[in-house]
Formats: C-alpha cells, structure tokens, sequence
C-alpha cells in the first residue's frame, strides 16, 4: 500500500502545505492525525539514529547495523516501520536492499527540534546559575 505521507506521490496542494505554519491552517481532524502518526514513526531514537545514518547515503541493513552498534532484526524491524510510514525508501539490488531518505524535509523538522531544545536547555541552566548564589565562608 503506498504511503499518503511520502512525498514523492503528494499532491500540489499538499506540497503548499509546507510553505505555511501550523497557526495559519485550520486542519482537519483527519489531517491532525496523519501529523500525529508521522511524529509517532520519529518517537523512537533507534528510528532517529537511522534516519541521521542515512543523511550521508543510501545503506544496507548490513551497514547500518555496523554503523550504529546495533542488531540486525532490531535495524530491519525500525527499517520496516520507517518505510511504513513514508520515511525512507527502498531499493533493491541483487540480494540487497537499499535505503534512502524518502523526505527530506524531516532534517528541517530534526534541526527545529534540536535548535529548540537547546535553547531551552541554555535557558534552564541560566535560571539554575542565577538561583545559585557563592556561599561566602567565614574566615578564621
């Protein structure tokens, strides 16, 4: 069954989305959930690791298991639900399978994320230093 998430198969009006921010769409209850169940196939950091291995090239299953310290059928079992849910192609050559980054526009979602939870973090530790005061010792 093909995926309505990827990208390659999605509409104009669909790609138009991509152009506005969530404040200014009044979506659908349909839509909310097919925004949910993208950011479900990213709540897993095997799934994000992947995703970041495969930001240099296509791999193998072979690869990535060396390249991540990982299992194979733990790899293979993240792989299937990432092409699942749009995330990441196939291509198959002889007896192996490649994968690929099928929408690269979730390195724009991982930065934004990455950006702001720096930020938050240098902001908790800057209330955490100012609500640390030196304690003074007395002298003898």
């Amino acid at each position: 069954m093909p995926s309505i998430e990827n990208s390659r198969t999605s509409s104009a009006c669909d790609r138009a989305i991509y152009n506005r921010t969530m404040r200014e769409l009044k979506l659908s209850d349909r839509t909310l959930e097919l925004v949910a169940r993208r950011f479900r196939f990213l709540g897993e950091p095997l799934r994000l690791r992947i995703l970041q291995a495969l930001s240099s090239g296509e791999k193998t299953v072979s690869q990535l298991v060396e390249e991540l310290d990982a299992n194979q059928p733990n790899v293979s079992k993240h792989l299937n639900l990432l092409l699942e849910g749009g995330l990441v192609d196939r291509r198959k050559e002889g007896t192996s399978n490649f994968y690929s980054i099928a929408d690269p526009v979730l390195f724009t979602l991982c930065d934004l994320v990455c950006m702001s939870a720096t930020e938050r973090t240098r902001q908790d530790l800057e209330v955490l230093e100012s609500s640390v005061r030196p304690v003074r010792r007395k002298r003898a």
